[in-house]
């Protein structure tokens, strides 16, 4: 098949290296034109006739996957393994990380397997919380920036939108969702389970994106203390802290204000650090050793992980809060079963349209044959009318013509055929041309009996 899936995510890699290759939404454009640029400079070099590769790029906190097709019809073939070794190669650049090493780390899928991965991970049935429904949004995300950078085509607008209505049904005919736990209702209940009543904390937002604005809503529904939003543009915390009854502070201040807060819950799309070793230790000392509760949800971390060796600091990350994800239960099971046989559905329609592009060159040369014959008759037609003929005898002519062209090829295939092989070739013919209604080595009824093929078209004419 044409579509291959390179990724890792929080099954094959540790939220450490999985920081490494994490793309924030504005570095996705270019990343995408740079990866576009490399694969097809990489297939040339293997083949001149490679075709120009299509590209989309899915990066969240828990996976980063690249989606990639050949404009080329047909079977990957080598094509497949020139596109994946030139992925690998790509990404562990971005990444530095050697080849090999990534490469105990990533999962590849290929054409019906890697559209079924598609769709898993669409209906959220491959996410670190079962059925949760974030993801779909940003893999919709993914399609708008690959689209707006051009390297969108057919073959991968075809994939993700089948996703998309995958995705859909899936949500909309099972209780995947119903069984689901959040990220931001986990770290609620960890924190629960460290103070006795959150309405005696003081609860820290850094960022002011989706994940903290959901994580926020879930806080403040045990109405804490207090509430405030740190971001590194004030604006726009000002905006989420007004909405939760919050107070807004300038990303500046953390360093200063930390040990005023029990709970820290920090996702922002910094590639380095905002929460230090010494800035906590700081902080836990003007605090007197009462715990702090933290939670990094970001890829890259926000909060360097030597700070969880620290006394009475409890520090989550994406990766830890994968122990909150209840599993289990018949009507869980079931609503997956349910699942999996729409997404094996839908697998199977994508890899139909897939084979059926495989036929689109052969029906195009077909088409322009034809359509050479007919203008070719029609000239040679016009050509008598103007001299005069009779019209009947010239549409006579003209529609011998274009039979003659017509069955020349097929006739000449029977003819030339071994006896072995003629009467599947007599039957193939009989099906194209005749519908089946004839039994190969006997004429339809009302036929006439020929024993020779018809004269070739002159070659003023084939």
């Amino acid at each position: 098949m044409s579509v291959l899936t390179l990724g890792l995510n929080h099954t094959t890699a540790t939220v450490d290296l999985r920081g490494r290759f994490a793309f924030a939404v504005d570095q996705l454009a270019p990343a995408l034109q740079g990866l576009h640029h490399n694969l097809h400079q990489r297939l040339r070099l293997q083949g001149p006739h490679n075709a120009a590769p299509e590209v989309a790029l899915l990066s969240t906190c828990n996976r980063t996957e690249l989606y990639c097709a050949l404009g080329g019809l047909g079977s990957l073939g080598g094509q497949g393994r020139d596109l994946h070794h030139a992925a690998v190669l790509w990404l562990s650049q971005v990444g530095q990380v050697p080849p090999d090493e990534l490469l105990r780390h990533t999962y590849v899928h290929e054409g019906g397997h890697a559209a079924r991965h598609a769709f898993r991970v669409a209906s959220g049935l491959d996410s670190m919380v079962l059925g949760e429904p974030q993801i779909l949004g940003q893999m919709k995300q993914a399609v708008r920036e690959a689209d707006s950078a051009g390297t969108l085509g057919t073959t991968l607008h075809q994939l993700f939108q089948r996703s998309f209505a995958v995705a859909k049904e899936v949500r909309t005919s099972t209780e995947i969702g119903a069984h689901s736990i959040s990220m931001a209702a986990a770290s609620v209940r960890l924190a629960a389970q460290l103070f006795e009543d959150l309405r005696h904390t003081k609860v820290l937002f850094v960022g002011a994106g989706e994940m903290i604005e959901l994580t926020a809503t879930h806080f403040a529904a045990r109405t804490p203390k207090a509430m405030a939003v740190a971001n590194r543009t004030l604006e726009r915390g000002e905006k989420l802290a007004t909405h939760l009854g919050a107070q807004a502070l300038r990303l500046a201040e953390l360093p200063d204000r930390l040990h005023e807060f029990d709970i820290v819950v920090s996702c922002t799309a910094s590639s380095l650090p905002i929460i230090g070793l010494g800035a906590v230790e700081r902080a836990l000392k003007a605090r007197r050793r009462r715990p702090m509760f933290m939670v990094d949800l970001a890829v890259p971390r926000d909060i360097e992980p030597e700070v969880s060796q620290l006394d009475d600091v409890y520090l989550y990350t994406v990766d830890d809060l994968s122990a909150m994800v209840q599993t289990a239960g018949e009507r869980r099971q079931a609503a997956v079963q349910q699942a999996e046989a729409i997404i094996e559905t839908g697998v199977q329609g994508f890899v139909h349209w897939l084979d059926q592009r495989t036929t689109v060159p052969l029906i195009q040369a077909l088409h322009q044959q034809a359509d050479a014959w007919r203008a070719h008759e029609l000239a040679r037609a016009r050509k008598q009318l103007a001299k005069g003929d009779d019209i009947e005898a010239v549409m006579e002519a003209l529609s011998r013509g274009l039979t003659q062209k017509m069955l020349h090829g097929a006739l000449a295939e029977l003819h030339s055929a071994d006896a072995r092989h003629r009467p599947e070739v007599a039957a193939s013919l009989a099906r194209l041309f005749l519908r089946g209604d004839v039994v190969p080595g006997r004429a339809p009824r009302g036929a006439a009996h020929p024993t020779e093929m018809p004269p070739a078209p002159p070659e003023d004419e084939a």
